[in-house]
């Protein structure tokens, strides 16, 4: 009996000393398998590091009471969203005033706006330096009469701003056109970059105002390279004569951008045709396509607020009218200021489209008593 079980514990361990040793052959291959693969291979696998660009239709919107009063506390679900009649759903949300902003500050610069040109200068310096933000905010400045210039192009820099601000009002602005001496206060790049005089048939002695000229330009070359919130500041009486885009084109170039504008009106009391000569020189890079759209008769005066109201409305601004003094132009800087820091961003995929013309949006509340500012359509990319 004793014998029978020291057998089987001697059988036992003969069985358990050939599976240690089958195992330690084992874990032997094993490493050297290991120390065979690439080192890449032996880490972790991990998550392939893409950017995927979707498309996207932005739309930037602000929304006030009945008392003109701004609204913050609004979410996805009280929006209302169509394309072209159709329901969408808001995939994108948020409201960020962190979010970088490129801002274009235009300023008429044409006989009958020289008048008021201190206190825009003033305004605008004040508005510039309390919206930027070092580092993230950047913004350019043009000025427009018998031709476009870029005095400043995109900078973060406020002293470059306020230098290009500053040449407005120089001597030699008013008398030659030239900031003379080769201190330009052009762009980062240390040049100016402009667009001659339209197909208004304007001498150099002659007047002009290229403001479709200026929204085309400033949208297409300029706001259409930029990401995140983008808006125009116009300070124009709305009248142009000259330009070789038209009112439309200029819009488009706006809307194409993701570009709000927001324009402040002053009024030309002056009798129409008057006016400083421009500048002469170069043009602006990649000048109009369609000569004298933008023209009208010298006998005829357009509605300068109705034209800025179709420009602003279509893209999703508003205008604004001085009533008098630099108190009420830093009061609209103020509110503009407001509206840039408050604004919803929506965003959707565009449906599929048939053609790649004008598509119409229409965003509203279900809180019927709520008013939302916001552009009223877009052009698929």
């Amino acid at each position: 009996m004793w014998k029978s079980a020291i057998g089987r514990i001697s059988l036992m361990s003969r069985v358990l000393v050939i599976v240690l040793a089958i195992t330690a052959c084992m874990a032997a291959q094993q490493q050297q398998q290991q120390a065979q693969l690439p080192q890449q291979q032996q880490q972790p696998q991990q998550a392939p590091d893409m950017s995927v660009h979707v498309k996207v239709v932005n739309v930037p919107a602000t929304v006030r009471d009945k008392h003109g009063k701004i609204v913050h506390n609004l979410t996805r679900d009280d929006f209302i969203l169509e394309d072209q009649g159709q329901p969408q759903t808001i995939q994108y949300f948020s409201q960020e005033s962190d979010l970088p902003l490129t801002l274009g500050l235009m300023v008429d610069t044409s006989g009958s706006q020289r008048r008021v040109l201190p206190e825009e200068r003033t305004a605008a310096a004040d508005f510039l330096n309390h919206m930027l933000r070092p580092e993230k905010d950047q913004a350019f400045l043009i000025h427009f009469d018998r031709e476009v210039e870029l005095l400043q192009d995109l900078t973060s820099s406020r002293d470059k701003l306020q230098a290009a601000l500053r040449s407005m009002d120089a001597p030699q602005f008013h008398q030659t056109g030239q900031t003379g001496g080769g201190n330009s206060p052009g762009g980062d790049d240390g040049g100016q970059r402009r667009r001659g005089g339209g197909g208004g048939g304007q001498g150099r002695s002659g007047g002009g105002t290229l403001l479709y000229d200026a929204v085309y330009l400033a949208g297409d070359e300029l706001m259409s390279k930029q990401t995140g919130r983008k808006a125009l500041i116009v300070l124009t009486d709305g009248v142009d004569r000259g330009s070789k885009e038209s009112l439309y084109t200029a819009i488009e170039a706006a809307q194409r951008a993701d570009t709000v504008v927001y324009s402040i009106l002053f009024k030309d009391e002056q009798p129409f045709g008057g006016g400083f000569g421009g500048r002469g020189g170069g043009g602006f890079p990649g000048g109009g396509r369609r000569g004298g759209m933008g023209r009208y008769p010298q006998e005829q005066r357009p509605d300068g607020k109705k034209i800025l109201e179709q420009i602003s409305k279509q893209t999703g601004g508003r205008v604004f009218e001085p009533s008098s003094g630099k108190d009420s132009l830093d009061k609209i800087f103020s509110q503009i200021e407001e509206e840039l820091r408050s604004q919803y961003s929506l965003g959707y995929p565009p449906p599929a489209a048939d053609s790649l013309g004008y598509r119409k949006i229409t965003l509203k509340t279900k809180q019927k008593d709520l008013i939302v500012q916001a552009r009223d359509g877009y052009y698929p990319h």
